[in-house]
């Protein structure tokens, strides 16, 4: 994701609350859950790497929104960020306009840190 070489996914994936989701949805635009505002971007991870957000952040969780973002509708202010275990992270400068979101699906996450990705996660 860092060189010419190699293309970005076609979707990148973002988890927010059914409420955050519902706001966003209304405005066109969404400007990050509270974690995002305070670092001053949006964390998104790839398909490989949304399970292990979930599980590790979101334990517990039942009223979760997963939204699929087209990664070509952002990539102008997308930047790739080493995070968790050296993995690079796809980060968004800017508020994401709800035009990009290919899909929204609800997601939970059990106290043990299981969750089930929708089928259209790829």
């Amino acid at each position: 994701m860092t060189n010419a070489s190699t293309s970005p996914p076609e979707f990148i994936y973002k988890i927010a609350t059914a409420k955050a989701y519902a706001v966003a949805a209304a405005s066109g635009t969404f400007t990050g859950m509270p974690i995002d505002v305070a670092d001053g971007y949006i964390h998104f991870s790839t398909a490989a790497q949304v399970g292990q957000t979930l599980s590790l952040h979101f334990r517990g969780s039942a009223d979760l929104m997963l939204l699929a973002v087209r990664t070509v509708d952002v990539i102008a202010e997308l930047v790739w960020e080493t995070s968790r275990g050296g993995q690079l992270f796809p980060h968004l400068y800017a508020p994401l306009p709800m035009a990009a979101v290919a899909w929204a699906e609800p997601v939970s996450v059990g106290t043990d840190g299981s969750c089930h990705l929708p089928a259209a996660v790829r």
